[in-house]
């Protein structure tokens, strides 16, 4: 499969990033025209709008790397932004996964104490 041919899952709207129109130009048929690092990909998808923010937002990490590596390189830029949003997505999921476990130990802890009350509640009525 060429890369223009990659198709997207359906996968719902997050994250309210603009819209470059100037970077994209979607149509009916799921087709988006985008550009990343000054090249033009054309992909087709479910969801236009979102591939457009997704690419707006690689093509704004090659550029902020690019500001800081001595490097040009078009691939190299490509590898550390993959790096740096692998990095940002693994340090989320880190989070998310401390979060959850605090939601669920509080949860089972809130269940257990509403036992007891029903518990209670069932013996005294």
């Amino acid at each position: 499969m060429r890369f223009e041919e990659i198709y997207w899952p359906p996968i719902p709207k997050t994250l309210g990033w603009r819209r470059s129109l100037s970077q994209s130009n979607g149509n009916e048929n799921g087709n988006v025209r985008v550009e990343i690092y000054d090249q033009t990909y054309h992909l087709r998808g479910s969801d236009a709008e979102y591939i457009a923010q997704l690419a707006e937002y690689v093509d704004t990490k090659m550029r902020l790397i690019g500001q800081q590596a001595a490097t040009v390189d078009s691939l190299r830029l490509a590898v550390l932004a993959a790096l740096n949003i692998a990095d940002e997505l693994h340090v989320l999921k880190r989070k998310y996964d401390s979060i959850a476990s605090d939601y669920n130990e509080r949860a089972e802890y809130l269940a257990g104490a509403l036992d007891e009350v029903l518990q209670e509640a069932r013996r005294t009525g």
